[in-house]
């Protein structure tokens, strides 16, 4: 609690790019994970976020917003999904292998280290709007929890393909871990420019809410529903409820 915003920010990015390393250590040991615990991590972990998109970001927007709030949600909320749905057309456009496993591994990396991005500034906008309060501790905790849950096979997701695909457990592993670096730069520069700039707040938060729930929705839910829908609404059921009652019971 000592620590100002961009320091608390890095601590917690630097935990989610270690879950993700995590993620990607597993191809020194394994050559394959079951889909069966790859898809309750990752419905778990949507469940976290949802909830995280709501009590972390938007409720702290709202109250933040001011006499134009829902202007400044509003767009901010649209801008954030918004983005992620370029960069989805972007990466879906990229015809630079051949090798149809080679061009699926590259276009996975790509897709998840862009979408690492704006979960690393949401972690970064959430840990600047603490402001001293418990409640708000809490959610900014557990929001880089909830990422760093999915992280963890994110990091796979990267480092097996391209272990198929005949690159070095090493080499697979380093790639792996690299795509989530980025969270912690984006998480800092998120915080630094939140701290700074005080009125860009609300559409901060906002924005890394749309952006969150859009990956979520895009990427994690219909991964994580393609080995059992009963197990992954579990997964998403429980991820919300534990975010939700930490949140309540915490705060």
């Amino acid at each position: 609690m000592g620590l100002s915003g961009w320091q608390q920010a890095l601590l917690a990015c630097t935990f989610t790019w270690a879950m993700t390393a995590a993620g990607a250590s597993l191809v020194f040991f394994f050559k394959n994970v079951s889909p069966s615990a790859f898809s309750f991590m990752m419905s778990g972990a949507s469940g976290i976020m949802l909830a995280s998109a709501f009590f972390s970001l938007l409720l702290p927007a709202l109250e933040a917003g001011g006499e134009y709030s829902f202007i400044v949600l509003t767009s901010g909320f649209v801008a954030g999904g918004l983005l992620i749905i370029f960069t989805d057309f972007a990466v879906d456009r990229l015809n630079l292998f051949s090798n149809k496993m080679a061009r699926s591994g590259a276009v996975t990396c790509v897709a998840v280290t862009i979408h690492n991005i704006p979960e690393g500034m949401a972690v970064g906008v959430a840990f600047a709007a603490i402001g001293g309060g418990s409640s708000a501790v809490i959610s900014a905790v557990m929001l880089a929890f909830g990422i760093g849950i999915q992280n963890f096979p994110e990091g796979m997701c990267v480092a097996f393909p391209l272990r198929a695909n005949g690159y070095s457990r090493f080499k697979s592993f380093f790639i792996g871990q690299l795509s989530g670096a980025v969270e912690i730069v984006s998480g800092v520069v998120g915080a630094v420019a939140v701290t700074f700039i005080s009125g860009l707040l609300p559409f901060a938060l906002a924005f890394s809410a749309g952006a969150m729930l859009a990956v979520v929705c895009s990427e994690l839910i219909p991964q994580s529903f393609e080995n059992g829908k009963i197990k992954a609404t579990l997964g998403v059921v429980a991820g919300f409820a534990l975010m939700m009652i930490l949140d309540i019971a915490l705060g």
